[in-house]
């Protein structure tokens, strides 16, 4: 409805740049210390203001303008400005000398009036902390008056002790509701019921955001000095969009955002009132298998033990997250597809007839091929009894399906390839007629090094195994910066070389050209990610994402 279009207009529009102030310019501190670009405080004050029933709560827990120190200041500054134009506010002027230390955005209620049969119309409530209360409430009267002057009606109530300003706008016209409560915080809402409620929350603890068990759990896991937090609860944020999970195993999650001096770390906590079951047990060190993956590697996953993986809370996380976020496994099928395109190649399942025996280390990476169309593929895993076992299943599974079973030595190196002969023509002149040859195709191969066995997809990817056994991943600068960022003992990483893979995802999921033209300023600036599970707590979950920019 109109209620929600405006606010979004106007106040989630400009809250939620300001909050990618902090990171679109995460990209301009390389070479700069950030060590006093932290947040003021762990976790954020505005959370007495809201619901334990607000399905999202984002803050930044920094004034924007100490993100200037980031660099650029007159590109940040330009777009501050911009947020508020058709306003007729100035930012520097109007909101800059009371603006504080916190900007929290929240989904205060799923639907204002409870009414389904008028559809759901969603309660924003924006939190702007103040350091001078009597500037802001002059803010406040500035904004209201300006939109009286541009048409707008206003409506003035005192609500337990609280100045409420509202505009009984028209329908085609933007809605806005604002207040400051006490001496720290300015409110804005897209109705004047949310900001009743907001009020409401405060007098009655039990029914804010402060007061929820599961936000009192999970805040205890945010480190300090963190620059933005977001907080879901998920249940609602499924039944926000309409979904129905067939598991809740989690019930919410938090997220933090922090600098560190080679990049950021978002680090995330997901809580149930289940015991985890871990995939495998926490490894102190990356495993031996990476040292078989080339530095060239555009996505390397690492760790050990595959053969829970199907049953941890790990997939069924997995499983919840998708169905929350997409509604649907389409996305999660295009990302997979190379997976399954191997299945149905070689006609096997994987979990069974693979991750089944994979019990110890192992490590899987793609290499991008110089047309960057199909990657090519590596799997490592550390030998045992159980590994022979598969690989014998395996050759027997690729006789079955008419590929033949050929010794090969490259360098001295013994080699079993899985072959196909195929035919081709060449065409001659008219009087002889079409000649035919015989072509022999590599479908996979595997071969032993150390106390690994190692399968890769063609003859040039085991040839670079081979040759550059000092070039692995494990000795290439930027791996190296990227998994010191996160903590251990874990359960291994995942490391995608965005330069490297750029292309491939693109491909797969096209929505992803979308979010980096949305957010391309820090793509431009993307070197790598890195994500790790970790955390021994038994009901919760808790992992991180690194990300590595040019240049830090």
């Amino acid at each position: 409805m109109n209620r929600q279009r405006s606010f979004i207009g106007f106040i989630v529009a400009g809250a939620i740049a300001l909050l990618v102030i902090a990171i679109a310019g995460f990209y301009w501190f390389f070479g700069k210390s950030p060590a006093n670009l932290i947040g003021s405080t762990s976790q954020p004050g505005a959370t007495i203001f809201v619901s334990k029933l607000s399905p999202v709560m984002v803050s930044l827990l920094a004034n924007p303008d100490r993100l200037q120190a980031l660099g650029r200041e007159e590109e940040l500054s330009k777009l501050k400005t911009s947020l508020f134009a058709k306003s007729g506010i100035d930012y520097k002027q109007d909101i800059q000398p009371w603006l504080g230390d916190e900007i929290t955005l929240a989904i205060a209620t799923l639907d204002i009036d409870r009414d389904l049969e008028n559809g759901q119309q969603p309660g924003y409530l924006l939190a702007l902390a103040t350091k001078q209360p009597e500037k802001s409430r002059e803010f406040v009267e500035l904004l209201f008056s300006k939109r009286a002057l541009a048409g707008a009606n206003l409506a003035v109530e005192q609500y337990k002790g609280v100045k409420l300003i509202s505009d009984n706008s028209q329908p085609e016209q933007d809605l806005l509701a604002g207040a400051v409560v006490g001496e720290g915080f300015v409110l804005f809402a897209n109705d004047p019921k949310v900001l009743r409620d907001a009020i409401n929350n405060v007098q009655a603890p039990d029914l804010n955001l402060t007061s929820s068990p599961e936000y009192q759990k999970a805040s205890k896991e945010l480190p300090k000095g963190g620059l933005a937090v977001a907080f879901l609860n998920l249940p609602i944020v499924a039944k926000w969009q309409g979904l129905e999970l067939p598991e809740e195993l989690y019930n919410s999650q938090i997220i933090s955002l922090a600098l560190s001096p080679k990049g950021l770390l978002a680090e995330t906590t997901f809580l149930t009132s289940s015991e985890i079951v871990s995939p495998s047990a926490p490894l102190s060190k990356p495993v031996g298998a990476l040292q078989y993956i080339p530095a060239s590697a555009g996505l390397a996953i690492s760790g050990s033990n595959l053969s829970n993986l199907g049953n941890s809370d790990l997939a069924k996380l997995w499983k919840q997250a998708t169905a929350t976020i997409y509604g649907s496994e389409d996305v999660v099928s295009r990302l997979a597809k190379p997976l399954a395109d191997i299945q149905k190649r070689w006609g096997i399942n994987l979990p069974e007839d693979i991750f089944s025996w994979v019990q110890g280390e192992y490590a899987i990476a793609l290499l991008p091929d110089k047309e960057q169309t199909t990657p090519r593929w590596i799997f490592v895993v550390e030998k045992s009894e159980d590994v022979e076992q598969g690989v014998a299943r395996l050759d027997a599974i690729a006789s079955s399906n008419g590929l033949s079973i050929n010794p090969l030595t490259i360098d001295k190196q013994k080699i079993s390839a899985w072959t196909e002969l195929t035919t081709a023509t060449k065409k001659t002149d008219a009087k002889e007629g079409a000649s035919f040859s015989i072509e022999t195709k590599v479908r996979g191969l595997h071969t032993t090094l150390g106390n690994y066995k190692i399968f890769t997809s063609d003859l040039e990817t085991i040839n670079e195994i081979l040759t550059a056994k000092d070039n692995s991943i494990i000795d290439n600068p930027n791996f190296k910066d990227s998994i010191a960022a996160i903590p251990r003992p874990n359960q291994g990483y995942i490391y995608l070389d965005w330069t490297k893979s750029q292309n491939l995802l693109e491909r797969q999921v096209p929505i992803l050209k979308l979010v980096e033209v949305l957010g391309k300023p820090f793509f431009n600036n993307l070197r790598s990610l890195t994500v790790s599970s970790y955390g021994t707590e038994a009901r919760s979950l808790k992992g991180g994402v690194f990300f590595k920019l040019h240049h830090s």
